[in-house]
Order: structure tokens, then sequence, then C-alpha cells
């Protein structure tokens, strides 16, 4: 139950020519406290709550709990989560033997897109593609329940 990832600006989009899959996701927050937060996501035809815990000093590490629930009971939790709804499309890369999920953000945090690898362990290696930008793992502005709260519209 516990998530170990690391996330990354991306530079360009040759992912897109090297995605075995792209999927259109929505999610939105019923809550986003610092210590925890709650999101329903529906990816395609399935749909998720989850339920994540404050991350370790560097980022990489937190507690994740996902159920997998009825659609039609996501779209009506959706319909009570904060506003925005966070909605990407999301591009799976294999890159040696990791997928890397690049999200494509939509409508008020479009033009900004984000990978993210998931590890068994910090220190695990993995190879890094070649549109693999800055790391900001841990930078709570690229939180997705931040990006609900402060989208990347308004940055500027």
């Amino acid at each position: 139950m516990i998530e170990i990832e690391r996330k990354f600006l991306v530079t360009s989009d040759a992912y897109k020519k090297e995605a075995i899959n792209k999927t259109k996701i929505a999610q939105g927050y019923l809550s986003k406290h610092p210590e925890r937060s709650v999101r329903i996501r529906i990816r395609a035809e399935k749909a998720y709550l989850t339920i994540k815990g404050a991350s370790n000093a560097s980022g990489t590490s937190r507690f994740e709990w996902e159920k997998e629930i009825e659609i039609e009971e996501a779209k009506n939790l959706l319909s009570l989560c904060e506003r925005p709804i966070i909605d990407k499309y999301r591009y799976e890369v294999r890159s040696g033997n990791h997928l890397f999920e690049v999200d494509e953000f939509l409508e008020e945090n479009e033009g900004l897109v984000i990978a993210e690898v998931e590890l068994n362990s910090e220190d695990e290696t993995y190879l890094k593609p070649e549109w693999l930008g800055e790391e900001v793992t841990g930078d709570p502005k690229y939180y997705n329940s931040q990006l609900a709260n402060v989208p990347y519209s308004k940055w500027l």
C-alpha cells in the first residue's frame, strides 16, 4: 500500500509515438487535506476511489489505497468534488523494465505534461526516455490535488 514514484516534466511530444496506450481521465477530489487526499477517478470505462497519505520528506513515497467502484457511483461522487475537475489524457510508454505514465493535462491545466514512473524502491534505477525533463518529485505544485487548487493556467 506504499506508492513509490518519481515525477518529471516532459520536454517534447515524442512520447506520443512511443505510447502503447492512451486513455482519457477525469478526476476530482472530495478532500485535499495536506495529510490525505480522497480522489474519484474515471479512466475509460473503469472508476476508482483512492485515498493517498502525505508524502515522505523526498516526496517519493506515500500511502495509497485504491478500490474500483461502479461508473455510476463515480459520476455521482464527481458531482460532489471540489472544482475544477482534472481532465487529462494518459499515455503509457514502456522504457526498459518500467512503464511511464505521461499525463497531458486539459482545460485549466492545458500546456502541462508530466511523466511518472512507479518504482519498487526509492533507489531503483530506470531507463530515462529522451523526452524526460526536469524532475519535480516532491514539488507540491505538481500534485494533481494542487492543480485542482491552483491550475497551471494561473501560474503566470
